[in-house]
């Protein structure tokens, strides 16, 4: 009897089938399964990186992968956690100098590692074993799969440092932290430029925007360049100067405080970045009566970048605006004519466009120009959207850091954008000490105590915010002159869609044109172009 031994089939069977594994084992596997295997090895790196090593490839580098894409996973869903239960202190975390970078890093680090994945995919997939058709395809989604992975993080990261450098231009770093001030952010936002000719920034705009602390609802009140005898703040250096209100005549506005200080009174603020911008501050705020904590200062030569990175604003204007000719007669306010108009009615405008809309002042008042400001300002509030900041953030980015500077700290940015957020589609209440709110020549001798009776019952704060007599003034039209005893109206809320109808034609019924307006200047008829362009300052962003 001959004698026959058989391994049995369990210890044989199992390293044949280990040698024989196609994901493991590729070579000699039918083509069908190698494709199957490559585009399965690519969807893998890209849905959780690592596992195509841990069942391919090496299982010590997948298992590293693995980890480091669930610790990743845990840190997102700690995030959206965050956003959903206190959105400020994820911002301020963002924010914040060291744990942005820290972020930039550890994208930039993620990117990296994501692509070498990808790369040692590439290795376990083995193109050469791929049938020649498929060989491109399955390059060609690995290489699409990483630039959508790899390539978003490594951008993001690269966005992320784009605003953590605008942050660290504009605000301060080493800034105190702002209380709210009876329940409210105040923060003067003042617009101007340092030409050749000026030691100093001249602010041509001055604004307060107050934002309700709690539920981000804003006010915003203008006050004109041209107010005399402007009252400082109790604690304002400058007060030991005027004691009694910046009072030396008729050169005393309020906006040469910025240039006088910085040209003559610096000692008075040691260790402060801008003199001339922290007294301009304790000005308004003294003006106003309130408690103006911050300030942002806008360059307007730079303005315009910013809106263009924005895309442009969209406003309806309810007259005419000239683009203004060079000045021939500055007795007399009078220019040369007009390098262009700005058209009543529904408009978008680029930055160029939207500066000359905030700044011309030609056969109107100040006034006007003020409201133009405001809705110009309001337009940006409302436009600048997450969907638009994200889109273009670079651009705003950059453009912020030529245009803005502030004494607001960093720290406090994640609360405030939050406010910012709130803020959003809520109607915004205005008031501008002058018309519409207040007569003509109320800015030459103010009555200080009106103007903190009109802003208290602005911002709802005060003894008289809840009068119940207060008479509402109708959108679009201006109340007359404040009566002896101060009485005045209250301002209402901005409304959310425009109460006016923009004027684009004559009395007559004929089309305004440029052409028509052109022939009136070069008739010398400038009374006809004032009363065809009277209701310019009449503005609502869209």
């Amino acid at each position: 009897m001959t004698n026959s031994y058989a391994p049995p089939q369990q210890d044989i069977g199992q390293p044949k089938r280990a040698l024989t594994d196609p994901v493991r084992h590729p070579s000699g596997a039918p083509a069908p399964v190698l494709t199957k295997r490559a585009f399965a090895l690519v969807l893998m790196t890209l849905l959780l990186p690592g596992s195509a090593q841990t069942v391919a490839g090496s299982h010590r580098l997948g298992r590293i992968a693995l980890r480091a894409t669930f610790t990743v996973w845990v840190l997102v869903i700690a995030a959206a956690a965050l956003l959903l239960l206190s959105r400020s202190t994820l911002i301020s975390l963002v924010t914040n100098p060291l744990a942005s970078l820290l972020l930039v890093i550890g994208l930039a680090a993620l990117a990296i590692g994501w692509a070498a994945l990808f790369v040692n995919t590439l290795r376990l997939i083995r193109p050469v074993l791929l049938a020649p058709g498929i060989r491109p395809a399955a390059v060609g989604a690995l290489v699409l799969a990483m630039v959508l992975s790899s390539g978003s993080l490594g951008y993001a990261a690269y966005l992320l440092n784009v605003g953590r450098d605008a942050i660290g231009s504009i605000f301060s770093s080493d800034g105190p932290a702002i209380a709210p001030s009876d329940g409210r952010y105040n923060f003067l936002m003042m617009g101007g430029d340092a030409g050749a000719d000026r030691t100093g920034r001249r602010p041509d705009s001055l604004s307060v925007i107050s934002v309700d602390a709690k539920t981000g609802k804003t006010s915003i009140i203008s006050v004109p360049r041209n107010l005399q005898n402007a009252q400082f703040s109790e604690d304002s250096p400058m007060r030991k100067i005027y004691p009694d209100g910046y009072n030396c005549g008729d050169e005393c506005l309020i906006n040469a405080i910025n240039t006088e200080v910085t040209n003559e009174h610096q000692d008075l603020y040691p260790g402060v970045d801008d003199p001339g911008a922290q007294a301009t501050l304790e000005a308004v705020s003294g003006t106003l009566g309130i408690k103006v904590q911050a300030y942002v200062l806008v360059d307007m030569d730079g303005f315009s970048k910013l809106i263009d990175a924005m895309g442009g604003i969209r406003i309806r204007a309810g007259g005419w605006v000239p683009l203004s000719g060079d000045m021939i007669d500055e007795a007399n306010g009078i220019h040369g004519m007009p390098t262009g108009w700005i058209p009543a009615g529904d408009q978008k405008l680029d930055g160029y466009h939207a500066l000359w809309y905030g700044r011309s002042r030609e056969f109107v008042d100040d006034y006007a120009r003020i409201q133009r400001q405001q809705c110009v300002q309001q337009a940006m509030l409302k436009q600048l959207d997450p969907a638009t900041l994200l889109s273009k953030f670079e651009d705003i980015a950059k453009a912020g850091t030529k245009v803005v500077e502030s004494n607001i700290s960093a720290s406090q940015l994640g609360s405030f954008v939050d406010l910012a957020m709130k803020a959003k589609g809520q109607d915004m209440s205005r008031l501008t000490i002058g018309p519409p709110d207040f007569d003509a020549a109320f800015s030459t001798t103010p009555d200080f105590d009106v103007i903190h009776d009109r802003v208290h019952q602005l911002l709802g704060s005060g003894p008289s915010a809840g009068a119940a007599e207060d008479t509402l003034r109708v959108p679009g039209t201006a109340p007359g002159p404040l009566s002896a005893a101060g009485a005045t109206p209250k301002t209402p809320p901005a409304p959310s869609t425009p109460d006016f109808t923009p004027v684009t034609t004559t009395p007559e019924g004929e089309p305004i044109t440029e052409e028509m307006l052109n022939q009136f200047k070069r008739d010398g008829d400038e009374q006809s172009i004032r009363n065809l362009v009277a209701t310019n300052g009449q503005c609502a962003p869209l």
